[in-house]
């Protein structure tokens, strides 16, 4: 399919308020290149940004009739319900597009037509995304006002996994229903061919037609037998020979990954918003991005991001204030655990001074880990020397966290990193005992802390 031609007033858009000088490119496809050089498309991709940036070309004239209007609204609507972009999480060219056209007529909607029972909540939360996200970068001086806060319809989140488990029970339903009523592939065969020869028939005739079918077939084998198609009636058979059984192979066990911090999956996080945890008053519930693709289990969308939800038990340590809109670094392998009835499925790393035994381990100060300042939600955190890939979801039973968490500490200069010294399943004994501390670091560097020096991290 040949890409589609960007229309003048696109170009435009795209050199005023676009990064990457998109606009020296006229074709939809390349123009999607250039904007986002990190994003590879398909080529059924690359055929759907050509038809999203006609399709946007439509959805907002104002030639078309109102129904008609209302119909194209209501679809895109539909379409964005279950995706972040229009290529469900990947950025294009169709997204600002699709924003150039409809940010004029979103601006001008009020509260029913935005959030109401009817309205378009989900092309409202597209038109926020683009205009703010990092990830297409636009520079605009007007942006349209959305009010978080002005939801008049609250719909709930679709939950892919519900969703397809949902489709999966209606399929075994159907066929236990079609299996209780003795329908069958050839049966159900059987009835049309019945029908289309001789039209409609009562029940009892067709029972009729089925004792006969089945006495016919029990006759045509007495006859084979009778006619030399088979051992005479009443003549000995051979048994059949049992065969052996074959020993089923068994599974080869899971090769287990060797002991190491790297077990952990560490990753910059990105602090949307912070409340107060509405059953405990020690705990704040933070809404966090961590890079997870959409449908991941145990996250959720939160401003065209997807999210996860993590307990912390900061609150009087550190002010609400200075939670929100921040980098942290987060666990994010640990099993999700319930707190106060709110899933937990994270942890925010937190430094706080050591104690002697017996003191209060909480009572602080304490300091959240920051990562380097130009690091992004998503990026693999790691320590120096003991890179590797972590597990999917730590087993609880492994106590593969409370075994290296005692390593996390923080330098004299204010870096995390991880003391081998202090883990001795890790460090061993003797002449060969391992010693020395590697540092916490992203692909943009160091993590540090603001002020505790020898900390503990955890």
């Amino acid at each position: 399919m040949a890409s589609s031609t960007l229309d003048e007033s696109l170009l435009t858009f795209l050199k005023t308020h676009a990064p990457n000088n998109a606009s020296s490119e006229t074709d939809a496809v390349k123009a999607s290149q250039t904007l986002f050089p990190e994003t590879a498309y398909t080529e059924a991709e690359k055929a759907e940004i050509s038809q999203w940036v006609i399709t946007a070309s439509h959805v907002s004239s104002s030639s078309e009739d109102a129904a008609k209007s209302s119909e194209r609204l209501s679809s895109l609507n539909t379409h964005l319900s279950s995706r972040t972009t229009l290529l469900g999480a990947k950025p294009s060219v169709a997204d600002i597009a699709l924003y150039q056209k409809l940010s004029p007529v979103v601006s001008k909607w009020g509260p029913e037509e935005r959030t109401g029972d009817q309205g378009h909540h989900h092309i409202v939360r597209h038109i926020d995304f683009v205009q703010n996200s990092p990830i297409f970068g636009l520079k605009l001086d007007d942006k349209v006002n959305v009010d978080l806060d002005n939801v008049i319809f609250k719909i709930k989140p679709i939950d892919a996994k519900a969703e397809k488990e949902r489709k999966k029970k209606e399929k075994e339903a159907a066929a236990a229903s079609a299996a209780e009523s003795g329908a069958t592939p050839t049966t159900l065969t059987g009835d049309k061919s019945t029908e289309s020869q001789g039209g409609n028939k009562s029940k009892k005739e067709k029972a009729k037609d089925k004792a006969e079918a089945i006495g016919d077939a029990v006759a045509s084998t007495v006859v084979g037998k009778a006619s030399g198609g088979g051992p005479p009636e009443g003549a000995p058979t051979k048994k059949k020979e049992k065969k052996e059984k074959q020993p089923k192979p068994q599974k080869a066990a899971p090769v287990e990954k060797p002991l190491s911090p790297a077990l952990i999956d560490l990753r910059v996080g990105h602090i949307l918003k912070a409340t107060t945890h509405p059953n405990a008053d020690s705990l704040y519930v933070s809404t966090i991005a961590c890079g997870d693709p959409p449908g991941t289990d145990n996250t959720s969308e939160y401003e065209g991001q997807v999210v996860r939800t993590v307990c912390s038990g900061l609150n009087g340590l550190i002010p609400l204030e200075e939670m929100q809109n921040r980098k942290i670094i987060a666990v994010c392998n640990l099993k999700p655990v319930t707190m106060r009835g709110v899933k937990s499925c994270a942890m925010v790393l937190a430094a706080s001074p050591r104690v002697a035994e017996g003191e209060d381990s909480h009572k602080g100060p304490v300091e959240l880990v920051n990562p380097p300042i130009d690091s992004k939600a998503g990026d693999r955190v790691y320590f120096e020397g003991w890179q590797g890939e972590p597990e999917g979801v730590l087993n609880p039973k492994k106590k593969i966290w409370e075994t290296m968490q005692p390593g996390f500490t923080t330098t004299d200069a204010l870096e995390v990193g991880f003391d081998v010294e202090a883990v001795p399943q890790l460090s061993g004994e003797g002449a060969d005992k391992k010693t020395g501390v590697g540092k916490l670091k992203t692909a943009a560097g160091l993590c540090s802390v603001t002020t505790l020096k020898g900390a503990v991290v955890r």
